[in-house]
């Protein structure tokens, strides 16, 4: 099984990025702790981030030539206003888990609507790290059932 795995914008920055927020991992570590996951699940997996709407769009339909089985993906901001982002997700259509580190429900208001929810299998937020797993161990769960 092959799972993509895509961060979204600013998330570069975890670790550094207010952290008070964000927790204090960085996006290596949230990163190795998802290989080492995967590599006990017996998944392969891809992970990459971008700052750019237009690359995290065309690595979603790099994923239709690799044979990407699933998706997990922190869309950042773009959760919040982007249609090209939802309707390349729905394009694709894999099993897709959005991730979130933050409860974005018990933010600001303008985060609490997510455009990508709706073209997903699932959504996980507010469990920081732990959601990435968890969304991991979810994909594999799907794929098996």
């Amino acid at each position: 099984m092959k799972i993509l795995v895509l961060h979204g914008p600013n998330l570069n920055l975890l670790g550094r990025r207010e952290p008070s927020v964000y927790g204090s991992a960085t996006l290596d570590q949230i990163n190795a702790a998802l290989s080492r996951l995967a590599a006990e699940l017996g998944v392969e997996i891809t992970c990459r981030q971008s700052n750019h709407e237009g690359e995290l769009i065309d690595l979603l339909h790099q994923a239709l030539d690799n044979d990407v089985d699933a998706l997990v993906i922190n869309p950042g901001a773009y959760t919040h206003t982007s249609l090209a982002l939802r309707d390349a997700i729905s394009a694709v259509a894999i099993p897709t888990i959005e991730v979130h580190l933050t409860n974005i429900y018990a933010r600001e208001n303008f985060r609490s609507k997510s455009v990508i929810a709706p073209v997903v299998s699932g959504q996980i937020s507010g469990l920081g790290v732990t959601g990435y797993l968890l969304a991991l161990r979810g994909l594999v769960s799907l794929a098996a059932s």
